[in-house]
């Protein structure tokens, strides 16, 4: 009997790997960085409207960040191809973020792969690169589709402090959300889309402080570097 529910409980872990052993695998979603160093990659994603992305890249100008991740949704790059060429320009890391921003984990490995590669050819006929990170839309994911993602050479980046400035908390809210969770080796997801109006006042204040806590800025793949 023993015998055979150790055969059954075997199984039932090949069958629905738990998230501590999948972390172990190569194409595993990166959170953060294991590091005692005071650096944190400022994220941005980016998939819809043209008045709020400008006004984040003028507070990182003026604020002389010129390390932050950007994640750029296919149809949107398309659309303000003005835009991805700023954010290029100054020296930014640009990912993708797909292209219909749909849940992968409900749809088929060639939708997933199409999808992608229409994202990819957006951004590379913009900016002459081809992303290999990818920010999954919606965050959504699944064992199956990292592995997918993973095959077509991409790490899928998540993030350990969430702004929540996709909620429009209000400015102060999204200060303090940031702060009171920021920590070495910290991925910090926030937004530039038109739907979060809230970043641009918030992000002056959060880099501020950062700073003044001794923080340093880097790009998400120069953060995957420190942990390797």
């Amino acid at each position: 009997m023993l015998a055979f529910l150790l055969i059954l409980l075997l199984g039932f872990t090949l069958l629905f790997p738990t998230s501590a052993a999948y972390a172990e695998e190569p194409w595993a979603a990166i959170y953060n960085v294991k590091t005692d160093e005071k650096v944190v990659a400022l994220t941005f994603d980016i998939s819809w409207g043209n008045n709020i992305p400008h006004p984040v890249l003028d507070v990182l100008e003026y604020t002389l960040v010129n390390k932050a991740t950007f994640f750029l949704s296919g149809p949107w790059a398309l659309k303000h191809q003005d835009i991805v060429k700023r954010i290029d320009a100054m020296g930014f890391e640009i990912g993708s973020h797909g292209y219909q921003h749909q849940n992968y984990s409900a749809r088929s490995n060639d939708w997933i792969r199409e999808q992608v590669k229409l994202a990819e050819k957006a951004l590379y006929d913009i900016t002459g690169k081809k992303p290999t990170l990818i920010r999954t839309p919606n965050g959504d994911f699944n064992p199956r589709v990292l592995k997918v993602l993973h095959d077509m050479g991409y790490k899928v980046i998540q993030w350990d402090t969430d702004s929540l400035d996709w909620k429009k908390p209000g400015v102060q809210r999204v200060v303090n959300r940031v702060l009171s969770r920021v920590h070495p080796g910290d991925i910090i997801l926030m937004h530039a889309s038109d739907s979060c109006p809230d970043t641009p006042e918030a992000l002056p204040m959060i880099i501020a402080e950062l700073r003044k806590r001794g923080y340093r800025f880097a790009t998400v793949s120069e953060l995957m570097e420190m942990g390797k």
